[in-house]
């Protein structure tokens, strides 16, 4: 069977606010509002419709404090954290021959670093990353990208994202969808294993 596996909130949590606003300067009585205007580019950016250089020298006039590129690159980077419970289903997943494949809205900054630094990534044979194909889900070409590319079945592929907005787009396509919650790894579980039993 193959799997469609979002990273955000599913593979790895994250959170850039706190990463972030060591950057800024001490005491921005409007770091609240900065912080909203950085990341509200972020999914122009992690469509690729922005370049990294470019984004990234956005960015540190937004933030007012002399930052330099490489201290924000390695800011955006340390955001996250790996979710055991999830990784130790790709584990048995790709243990047993299924088909893995990641299909992220991520960017420039984060790959290919993330796959250095966790390098159980390569349980994963291929991936469908949002900055490298012009589009961003939920926007339905990204998904046409990826049942392209990878000869997707639809109705076989099984879709694992933390967002509902994106999970709709899955389920319009005809994928067999999961929105997973962090806090509820039981549920999927379970959501897993009688699908699973149904292809047997």
């Amino acid at each position: 069977m193959t799997f469609l596996f979002d990273i955000g909130r599913v593979l790895l949590d994250f959170n850039f606010e706190a990463s972030l606003a060591r950057l800024f300067p001490d005491g921005d009585s409007n770091l609240a509002a900065r912080m909203d205007r950085l990341l509200d580019r972020k999914d122009e950016f992690e469509a690729g419709r922005i370049d990294t250089d470019a984004y990234i020298a956005w960015a540190i006039e937004v933030i007012g404090s002399p930052v330099t590129p490489a201290e924000f690159r390695h800011a955006w980077q340390q955001i996250f954290t790996p979710n055991e419970p999830m990784w130790a289903c790709v584990r048995k997943l790709a243990g047993e021959g299924h088909r893995l494949i990641l299909f992220s809205n991520t960017n420039g900054i984060h790959c290919p670093w993330v796959f250095e630094e966790f390098p159980e990534f390569d349980l994963f044979a291929a991936g469908v990353l949002s900055f490298e194909t012009g589009f961003i889900k939920p926007e339905p070409e990204i998904y046409h990208y990826a049942i392209d590319t990878h000869g997707l079945v639809p109705a076989d592929t099984l879709y694992i994202d933390d967002l509902p907005q994106n999970i709709a787009t899955g389920r319009e396509l005809g994928f067999r969808c999961w929105q997973y919650d962090l806090n509820d790894h039981a549920s999927f579980e379970t959501w897993l294993a009688e699908n699973l039993k149904s292809k047997i």
